[in-house]
């Protein structure tokens, strides 16, 4: 394969090869029929998004559970194991589904399948057990692990065919690793690290991940499914919005604080929001599947700027951070597990009422926990609970809606 230029954002040329995310790779002329008893370890996505969306739907009470003490003692607990339970369990699980599903389109390798995307499924719900267990070097040695070995097998097939231009994934799963390294390391007292150190470095890995991946897919689905939406990207404003995600990443590696984060923070904010009016999301109010993606993404300058705000001292640093984590990754997330679901199992790339209902609850959750306590600081409780009600339905739903789908082989006939 011709060698693939760097940085992974730059914009395809015609010449290019074009880039397929989700459809299913060339297969013999007769295929044998898949088995039934097999079809939930034929992709990455199948296990992964029913794990994410089941674990999302229950953590929230976990979380209510550990409160009233009836977990008793566990490794991690409170807001830190929210924290590293919504990033190192629900978020990158469905991030390694993903790219697990996907990278075999880019490769035109096969990616995990079978007992050993299985045993990375088996080490993934391990970690989501251990942390609530006084097992604490267990349990970090099982967490630092997953993200790894999901590298590795990312690496296998990206490395084969020599598909540079992705190999970005593969280091930014090894970041991955490396915070949560961080985050067990200080939790046990191991090292001296600055409190939530890990936690902040995986959301601006996370942020990135969405900044690249967004940019690949958003324009690119608005074009396929809104005739005439003219959705474009412009290659100079792709570099400021990509490269101002990793100096923001940089600064909070250096602890940089203050006015200086704060226009930072705001630079960064701009860039998004002009990126995203190119895509014209304003044509797409009759395409659920499209404009779930475009709201959601809309949330990333709205986290930008209460990051900003935050450094300046004028709103709370918590506002940020659900505007990233409930606004876009959770929008992103619910958007991309109803599209990539539905196009691997040989359906329409048409939402349902079940998917809508989905969309809307995820995108209620994060304006009551973001805009509640912004306007009326004193009913942060009240949103806080509101905002995991909503959520838990949001992913609830979705968990019963797919699991047939998701388990069971594609109905168009072919493996996958």
């Amino acid at each position: 394969m011709a060698h693939q230029p760097w940085p992974p954002w730059r914009l395809a040329q015609p010449k290019d090869r074009p880039v397929t995310f989700f459809a299913h790779s060339p297969e013999p002329s007769r295929p044998p029929p898949p088995d039934p008893n097999d079809a939930l370890w034929e992709l990455g996505f199948r296990p992964f998004y029913l794990l994410a969306s089941a674990f999302s739907a229950l953590s929230i009470g976990l979380w209510a559970l550990q409160f009233a003490g009836w977990l008793g003692r566990p490794y991690l607990q409170g807001p830190l194991w929210h924290a590293h339970e919504m990033l190192f369990g629900f978020a990158l699980a469905v991030v390694v589904g993903f790219l697990l599903t996907a990278g075999r389109n880019w490769s035109n390798r096969p990616t995990l399948s079978g007992w050993p995307l299985a045993a990375l499924a088996a080490l993934w719900l391990a970690g989501r057990v251990l942390v609530l267990t006084p097992f604490g070097y267990a349990a970090a040695i099982v967490n630092v692990a997953f993200p790894f070995a999901a590298a590795i097998a990312l690496a296998i097939p990206f490395i084969a065919a020599r598909n540079r231009r992705n190999y970005f994934f593969i280091a930014l799963l090894l970041l991955m690793s490396a915070a949560v390294l961080g985050i067990h390391l200080a939790q046990l007292g191991v090292v001296q690290l600055p409190g939530w150190a890990g936690v902040a470095l995986a959301l601006d890995v996370m942020l990135f991940i969405m900044a690249v991946m967004g940019g690949r897919v958003i324009p690119m689905f608005t074009n396929n499914g809104v005739p005439g939406a003219q959705a474009t990207r412009h290659p100079l404003l792709e570099k400021v919005a990509l490269g101002s995600v990793l100096l923001l990443l940089l600064a909070d590696v250096v602890q940089l604080a203050g006015l200086w984060l704060a226009a930072l923070a705001g630079i960064c904010a701009v860039a998004h929001l002009a990126r995203w009016s190119l895509w014209r999301p304003w044509k797409t109010g009759r395409t659920p599947l499209v404009w779930v993606l475009q709201v959601a993404y809309f949330w990333i300058p709205v986290h930008l700027v209460l990051r900003a705000l935050a450094a300046a001292g004028w709103v709370a640093p918590s506002l940020a951070t659900h505007a990233l984590t409930v606004g876009a990754i959770g929008g992103l997330i619910i958007g991309m597990m109803t599209r990539t679901a539905r196009g691997h199992t040989g359906r329409p790339l048409q939402a349902d009422s079940s998917d809508v209902s989905c969309y809307v609850l995820i995108l209620l959750a994060a304006i009551v926990r973001v805009f509640v306590p912004l306007v009326a600081p004193v009913w942060i409780i009240q949103a806080t609970l509101g905002s995991a009600a909503l959520w838990s339905a949001g992913f609830a739903l979705y968990t019963v809606r797919y699991w047939s789908v998701l388990t069971k082989p594609r109905i168009d006939g072919p493996a996958g």
